[in-house]
């Protein structure tokens, strides 16, 4: 493979040295009780990939990192020369948090249960778990861009081919310039800088501290989206997130990695918090670490309303309109709903001084406590001056990162967890226009089987995913553990390429459905008058057909039948 030829962005971890459909979506339950969201817990490195209809590709980079902010380095090598600006972290919390995986239960209580006898039960009983350009050389180095943008000093330096150690020439450069940058092993390095790649480096400017580090988006020109995971390997922990956005005119594909369909039925449905992103560690490690799970891929316009919502464009529009002469304290007041945002707090400091003894934390994190909303004139505010800076530095980086999304017509979400041992290949992203999108809405009907003889909390029950697959358990425990030798946590490895449906590589289907036949056996059914289990026969049906005849109505009420509505359970990654 050409490095020159392919347009590489990195993680946020790399080399740091000494966060669908519309949000959330509904879910007609029928008559059914739609268990409550539990989003997905996962902590990852994230990237958004946007490749334009020319061709040429755009990546929005978080970067993450702890520490003095005096020891901040930030480095990864590109193709040339790319624009750099920067982002915002909420426009990665927020698509993050409207694409999560969701998982939800649609519950039945069939019969009656010990505990419910004489009572009927409700909703409300129901189970919630749930620059300028320096050409000249010095050393074997080319300045080829440096500059300052946001919190940032950047350089962007190329290495002279001849020179005996590439990787040595560059650290010890980058060290007399002023950027801490560590002495990494060679074969980090060595095998983009002998690629013909440069080498972009950040560094915090004076006076910024580590709560400035925003993400950096870099304009590259045509190419395919890769990640040089490599260097990675230098800050990677055990098991790390990666999570990736690709946009464009369709689905996104791991080129050269595995994409991999998990096992439902090692998901803990009852709380999916609990185990989501253990099944996918497992399941990447089936694939050698080198696989994505398509956890969302769908319309990148409506996705990307979440990042700078309509309510808040609204606001903005109106607050920039309005004459606030002799009203400084009501604007501020109402740019409270904005302080979240990056670059709010450096504006307002900017701006605003603290009353005396009182400290800037406090201050800045209440100002309607201190500034009162009635004050004509709060000292060295400026309002139009504000606004300005405020469009610039916060809110427009965030409408940038939107438009990528309202530019593209597909976005697709992968994830998967690496190891260092595993990053190995630099996974890089095509786009397939033969595959069909993905939801990250996952359903599956519970059945809780009561009597007389048994509280409900300890009935038995039965789940049936959307693959036709039966799961029995009893009471508040999921019956899998989700290192299980039983089943794997793959379902199915596919490779994928740029047209068709792929090659399935491992077909684990049939193998998870006799070890669930096999575990079903085990799970008594419900108790009978005569105190004899009895299974539920005819009433594991096809989750497809309970749904539909939920929603006709049609529903057969031989034995008492009670039906709860509970919402999606939202897998959420922090």
């Amino acid at each position: 493979m050409n490095l020159r030829a392919i347009t590489h962005a990195a993680l946020g971890a790399t080399l740091a040295v000494s966060a669908l459909a519309a949000p959330t979506p509904a879910a007609a339950c029928g008559g059914f009780f739609c268990d409550s969201a539990q989003p997905v817990n996962q902590q990852a490195e994230r990237i958004i990939f946007a490749r334009a209809s020319d061709g040429s590709i755009t990546a929005v980079i978080q970067i993450q990192y702890q520490g003095p902010s005096e020891k901040f380095a930030w480095m990864l090598p590109v193709t040339g020369s790319p624009t750099i600006e920067v982002s915002s972290n909420a426009a990665f919390d927020r698509l993050q948090a409207a694409s999560n995986p969701l998982y939800q239960l649609n519950t039945q209580v069939e019969g009656t249960c010990r505990d419910e006898r004489g009572t009927r039960a409700t909703s409300a009983s129901a189970d919630n778990n749930g620059s300028e350009s320096d050409a000249g050389m010095a050393g074997g180095v080319t300045v080829v861009d440096s500059g300052s943008v946001g919190p940032y000093d950047y350089v962007i330096i190329a290495l002279d081919p001849q020179a005996m150690d590439l990787v040595a020439v560059a650290i010890d450069w980058l060290q007399e310039n002023g950027y801490d940058v560590p002495e990494l092993g060679a074969a980090v390095l060595r095998p983009y800088l002998e690629g013909g790649m440069n080498l972009l480096t950040f560094k915090l400017t004076k006076g910024n501290d580590t709560g400035s580090i925003r993400p950096v988006k870099l304009s590259f020109g045509q190419g395919l989206p890769s990640i040089p995971i490599r260097p990675t390997a230098v800050a990677a922990q055990p098991d790390m997130g990666v999570m990736v956005w690709v946009l464009g005119e369709h689905r996104a594909i791991p080129a050269n990695y595995r994409s991999l369909e998990l096992n439902d039925a090692l998901i803990n449905w009852l709380n999916p918090n609990l185990n989501y992103n253990d099944v996918v560690i497992r399941a990447a490690n089936e694939a050698k670490g080198q696989g994505f799970v398509t956890e969302h891929a769908g319309s990148a316009r409506e996705l990307g309303q979440v990042i700078w919502q309509p309510w808040e464009a609204e606001q903005w529009k109106t607050l920039k309109a309005t004459d606030w002469t002799n009203r400084e304290g009501e604007l501020i007041n109402a740019l409270g709903n904005f302080a979240a945002l990056d670059g709010m707090r450096e504006l307002f400091s900017a701006f605003l001084v603290p009353p005396r003894g009182v400290s800037e934390d406090d201050f800045y994190g209440c100002l309607p406590c201190y500034v009162s909303y009635d004050m004509a004139d709060v000292e060295g505010f400026e309002p139009a001056a504000f606004m300005a800076d405020m469009q610039t530095k916060v809110v427009g980086p965030l409408v940038d990162t939107q438009k990528l999304f309202t530019a593209a017509r597909t976005s697709t979400r992968l994830y998967t967890t690496m190891s260092a041992h595993e990053m190995t290949v630099d996974p890089l992203f095509d786009f397939n226009p033969d595959l069909p999108a993905v939801s990250n809405l996952h359903q599956a009907g519970r059945f809780i089987e009561c009597s007389q003889y048994v509280d409900r909390a300890d009935a038995p029950w039965r789940v049936e995913l959307a693959s036709g697959q039966t799961i029995r358990g009893q009471g508040v425990d999921w019956p899998f553990a989700t290192d299980t030798e039983a089943m794997p946590a793959n379902s199915r490895i596919t490779r994928l390429g740029n047209r068709g449906t792929g090659e399935v590589v491992e077909d684990n289907v049939a193998s998870i459905t006799q070890a669930l036949d096999n575990h079903n056996k085990t799970v008594p059914g419900p108790k009978s008058g005569d105190g004899c289990s009895v299974r539920p026969g005819r009433a594991e049906s096809a989750l497809g057909g309970l749904f539909a005849a939920a929603s006709l109505g049609l529903i057969a009420i031989r034995r008492r039948r009670v039906l709860l509505t509970r919402g999606p359970a939202r897998v959420d990654r922090a």
